[in-house]
């Protein structure tokens, strides 16, 4: 989320400009009076201000087409055939259950006044979020930034739904969906954005669209969740590969595309600084996928789609927390080191240590995450984005991104494992065998997507 002291100062000096080059015209001189440039000044608020919100709906609806039909076509095709309607199922179903969680309470807790950790009441139920400048931002309608800040709720659970796909029984889901946004989710979007929060004030540490918000968290409890449920049945084999690939390469593009609404949306205002995070953006995932197709044809001797698409998705990852403080160049450097770090740890780390992490979640979202967290503060440059990273001689901004990293793991795998214990204990979230061989369409839903379910 861009800064709000750049959005106010970025359209003062535009004032200033326009009253300046007034002056220079002899406007003063023909006797146009203060009442008459206080008028023109205020038009041209009005007109800023409409465009930053033009902006920020338009963001707001790309970002929610990357969870729908993006993020559901991705995993739906990397699951087998008999799970397809599950996968998309749950995260159709969290696009609800967060956007009234949200209303209710997630985004008080996340941007109203309260502790370091936490925020507080004022904006429960929606209470003092109107349609005119106000909360966090004053350049669009508080209501924008709300929804705005609600598509990365959305997503970031739906995200986690990959790691543990086809084991985790639905009506275990939407209690630990409900709950997790609550105790993780909530808090930590305080914690890196919020008034007074302890990663933007304890801890200085940079997170411009979500990197440790969205990508540490949601990558971290998932690899919890899958740790602690345990493997598919007969994982490993050649029973568990994508059924179409074709979907997933559709849900790749959508969300290439929606996350120029994540990214380029985070600097909250139609300006610089949106162009110079669209494009760093843009760079990153083309360099992951480069490096990441590259890296793949080294080692099997053959480039896949399959590896294209998780590339594109680690670059994405990558240059999220950075994108409003790198210029392109760097966006680029970064995809590429994003790309090779996430190949390496879905195709070798994954293997060596044996967990399932089915749809490969920790090893973009939690590894690129990470990466990525750390990388910005390597690159990030004051003529950007107003802060200085360790090329520009402040090596004092990786550990502030190291130490947000840490609190982002800790928060997330402590709260998971007691979440999943409850979960488990109270409604049990494993199916039983021959469920999970029939497949939780069928189970969970009574219904499939496809005739043939032996995929």
């Amino acid at each position: 989320m861009g800064s709000t002291n750049a959005i106010r100062w970025r359209r003062v000096g535009g004032l200033v400009a326009v009253m300046l080059g007034a002056a220079s015209l002899g406007v003063a001189q023909e006797g146009v009076s203060a009442e008459a440039l206080a008028a023109l000044e205020e038009k041209i608020a009005a007109a800023q201000m409409a465009g930053d919100n033009a902006w920020m709906m338009t963001s707001s609806a790309i970002v929610l087409m990357m969870t729908a039909p993006g993020l559901i076509l991705f995993y739906g095709g990397l699951v087998r055939a008999r799970n397809v309607l599950s996968i998309f199922m749950q995260s159709m179903f969290l696009m609800g259950l967060a956007s009234v969680f949200w209303l209710v309470a997630g985004y008080s807790l996340a941007f109203s006044e309260g502790s370091p950790f936490v925020g507080g009441l004022d904006y429960l139920f929606l209470a003092n979020v109107g349609t005119e400048p106000g909360g966090p931002v004053d350049n669009v309608p508080h209501q924008t930034f709300m929804f705005f800040q609600m598509m990365f709720a959305i997503i970031t659970p739906a995200l986690m739904t990959g790691a543990f796909a086809e084991r985790f029984r639905f009506k275990a889901l939407v209690p630990f969906m409900l709950l997790w946004l609550l105790v993780v989710y909530a808090p930590l979007c305080h914690m890196v954005w919020g008034p007074g929060g302890f990663l933007n004030t304890t801890i200085t540490a940079l997170d411009f669209a979500g990197g440790t918000v969205v990508h540490i968290s949601s990558g971290v409890s998932a690899l919890v969740v899958a740790l602690m449920i345990g493997r598919r049945r007969n994982y490993p084999s050649n029973e568990y590969v994508p059924h179409s690939l074709v979907l997933s390469a559709i849900g790749a593009a959508m969300l290439w595309v929606g996350w120029f609404g994540f990214n380029a949306g985070s600097a909250l205002a139609a300006d610089g600084a949106a162009s110079g995070a669209f494009s760093a953006t843009h760079f990153s995932a083309a360099g992951a996928m480069l490096s990441w197709t590259a890296a793949e044809w080294v080692m099997r001797g053959k480039p896949s789609l399959l590896g294209a698409i998780s590339g594109i998705v680690a670059g994405l990852v990558g240059v999220t927390p950075a994108a409003g403080f790198v210029g392109p160049v760097d966006g680029l450097l970064i995809g590429i080191a994003t790309g090779l770090v996430c190949f390496g740890a879905v195709v070798f780390l994954k293997p060596r240590l044996g967990f399932d992490d089915s749809l490969d979640v920790f090893g973009v979202h939690g590894v690129g995450g990470m990466a990525g967290a750390v990388l910005t503060g390597v690159f990030a440059r004051v003529a950007v984005g107003g802060e200085a990273g360790l090329l520009e001689g402040n090596p004092g901004q990786v550990v502030q991104q190291v130490l947000a990293v840490v609190v982002t793991i800790v928060l997330s795998v402590v709260a998971t494992a007691v979440l999943v214990l409850l979960v488990d204990k109270t409604i049990g979230i494993r199916p039983t065998v021959e469920d999970e061989m029939v497949g939780l369409d069928l189970v969970d839903h009574g219904e499939s997507g496809y005739h043939n379910l032996t995929a």
